[in-house]
């Protein structure tokens, strides 16, 4: 179990079930935390702005590759 740093409230985040890059939220005072590491869990706050890796940024509106 890891404590949110902005209100230390318990996180209930299973490191089995989370993985690296992953956005998690807490529940209480609704912060983003980005899983930084898994074993130890480490919580990075995502600031404004910040978007998921998403695969289809790297194609163009309109599919051309070049």
């Amino acid at each position: 179990m890891v404590l949110c740093p902005e209100c230390e409230n318990n996180l209930n985040i299973d490191e089995e079930e989370v993985d690296e890059g992953e956005v998690v939220s807490c529940t209480e005072c609704g912060t983003d935390f980005e899983i930084v590491t898994t074993n130890p869990l480490e919580l990075k706050t995502v600031g404004e702005g910040y978007e998921e890796d998403d695969d289809d940024e790297e194609e163009s509106e309109d599919g051309d590759y070049s």
